[in-house]
């Protein structure tokens, strides 16, 4: 489809902003869904075109935390696997199953995540005690949230990273580099199917990639410099921001309240 190049120019500072957020807390789609809407295309093809361009925002910061050493690949290659999996299998059942009640779940799913990261003392930059080994960590967090990101997708940044906080025992940094890299592999995997199914538009998705691939490296810088004292404040808000959101589209009725 063609688009306005100030269309065009509009949705790339949009993708840098979301690929900035994305790269931090995660909850880019907050943005780029609803723009990519505004432009007319279909459901399908916004949420195809969508992966596209945030898979470049994570893959950034993905290299990113990789090049500075934040990553563990000896321990953290069964979660990418098993992300790659379930990300693929939830992109098949989306096709099938109706996603209504998880719609309606999540909302309060995602306030209790913003009360977890508001208050809880293990959300910090020290590591702590893993209470789960790699393997059943890479089955429960990486095919789990994995499965729910092809399957759904909204707050999946906040799934992986209190996983790897409450059950991996890692830092809020260090969880937020390993987090990016589970988040680059269900995108991918989900990518895939949309893809295959003619749901991409190409030109639109690669131009908000230059955005989000240079928004994640700019997020990604500070959540170095900055660790906890920036990422536990936005991940709080990113939650409760898209669960107000989730909760308005799903339950009009407290709009007359």
């Amino acid at each position: 489809m063609e688009m306005e190049l100030m269309t065009l120019v509009m949705l790339l500072g949009v993708a840098l902003l979301a690929g900035f957020i994305d790269s931090i807390a995660g909850g880019g789609g907050l943005l780029t869904v609803p723009a990519l809407l505004a432009t007319g295309m279909s459901p399908a093809l916004v949420l195809g075109t969508n992966k596209l361009q945030s898979s470049f925002g994570s893959f950034s910061a993905t290299l990113f935390f990789a090049r500075r050493g934040m990553l563990e690949w000896r321990t953290i290659w069964p979660a990418v696997i098993c992300t790659f999996i379930g990300a693929a299998g939830g992109a098949l059942a989306v096709q099938t199953i109706d996603a209504a009640v998880l719609e309606r779940i999540l909302p309060f799913l995602l306030v209790a995540f913003a009360f977890y990261f508001f208050f809880s003392p293990r959300v910090s930059d020290a590591e702590s005690q893993r209470r789960l080994a790699p393997l059943p960590f890479a089955l429960l967090a990486g095919g789990g949230v994995g499965f729910y990101d092809g399957f759904f997708g909204p707050g999946t940044g906040s799934f992986f990273a209190i996983a790897f906080i409450a059950l991996g025992g890692y830092g809020m940094a260090r969880a937020t580099a390993h987090t990016k890299l589970l988040n680059f592999t269900s995108n991918i995997a989900s990518l895939l199917f949309f893809a295959l199914g003619g749901k991409v538009v190409w030109s639109v998705g690669l131009v908000m990639a230059v955005g989000q691939f240079l928004g994640a490296r700019l997020g990604s810088r500070l959540v170095i410099s900055k660790g906890v004292r920036l990422i536990r404040p936005l991940l709080v808000t990113v939650s409760l921001i898209m669960s107000v959101k989730l909760l308005l589209a799903h339950y009009p009725q407290l709009l007359a309240i």
